[in-house]
């Protein structure tokens, strides 16, 4: 039997998604066929100092300094953009790095509120020999109108450290320094609606995922039907679900959390409750290593989300 290349993954969190990054790297531990590190880019020090504590030799967490000592442009970039912004600004340059300072020819960026449900050796297999691999939305007819904050979703992507993959990472980079903001702007949106050209500029080089257990999220999930069967989650009855990305879940307290479904006409029905439910247990075990319950200087914004998951019929007890 051929062993499995080692994978090298990488993401970016500060402490109030510790949780989350820790289920996902989880998911990976129980899932992956093979070895793996996950480079996490931390964005504060309690982050770094957490992921270090933890000895694992899977996690090489990475300090926010390091990367803006290698590339000074970002720190002229943080003048001019808010904090979200900043982190959008990122998504290029963590996985340019990863692949100038580690061992490392492949590298898969994974957005940190991603959990496997079943083998990644599902991407790579889509991913062949190509150098670029991507997800697109895949918004059902009535989310259309979506796409203009583009095409794609920058959740999962794959760059090899060959010419192809250094040329979209690089040129993508001076495109997020130049311009990265949390706006529909001539034609561009924060980091994510560059990825459209990106078939037109790569051609056989980029693989677009058709798998449809690969990038199910609250935007599309309703245009398929998910089971659960024999303790796994399936799409349509046909294929295994690769991984579910958890976007716009929101604990309020306890075990009370808005789902962020409604935004997109999503209905809870009893299988996608069973993956939430799965996903809201595991934060529960690592909750402890954020701040936990309510801060009271975000108190105010608690309650809203509160009463807008009320109004909506979108909060639940997971």
């Amino acid at each position: 039997m051929t062993q499995k290349p080692i994978r090298h993954y990488c993401t970016y969190f500060d402490s109030n998604y510790l949780a989350r990054g820790l289920v996902l790297h989880q998911s990976l531990e129980e899932h992956s066929e093979g070895d793996f590190r996950l480079y996490v880019l931390c964005l504060d020090d309690r982050t770094h100092e957490i992921l270090t504590s933890l000895g694992k030799k899977t996690i090489v967490p990475i300090r926010l300094g390091e990367i803006e000592a290698w590339d000074a442009d970002l720190l002229e970039a943080k003048k001019n953009r808010s904090r979200v912004e900043y982190y959008f600004t990122l998504s290029p340059i963590l996985p340019l790095y990863v692949l100038e300072h580690f061992d490392c020819n492949l590298i898969t960026y994974l957005d940190a509120d991603l959990m496997f449900f079943s083998s990644p050796e599902a991407i790579f297999e889509e991913l062949g020999d190509r150098s670029i691999f991507i997800t697109e939305h895949r918004f059902p007819e009535s989310l259309k109108h979506l796409e203009k904050y583009g095409r794609f979703n920058v959740q999962c992507q794959s760059f090899r450290r060959d010419e192809t993959g250094l040329a979209c990472l690089r040129r993508w980079r001076e495109q997020c320094l130049e311009w990265c903001y949390d706006r529909l702007e001539d034609g561009k949106f924060a980091d994510q609606k560059y990825l459209d050209e990106w078939a037109s500029l790569y051609g056989e080089g980029l693989a677009v995922s058709k798998n449809p257990g690969i990038g199910v999220a609250p935007w599309n999930v309703g245009r398929y039907q998910l089971i659960k069967k024999n303790g796994y989650f399936f799409i349509d009855g046909k294929c295994r679900l690769v991984f579910y990305h958890f976007h716009g879940l929101k604990r309020v307290f306890w075990r009370y959390y808005r789902m962020g479904l409604s935004v997109y006409g999503a209905k809870l029905d009893f299988a996608l409750a069973e993956l939430y439910k799965e996903y809201a247990g595991r934060l529960k075990k690592f909750i402890g290593v954020e701040r936990g319950g309510i801060d009271v200087r975000h108190g105010r914004k608690m309650f809203r989300i509160f009463l807008g998951g009320l109004k909506n019929r979108d909060l639940q007890f997971l």
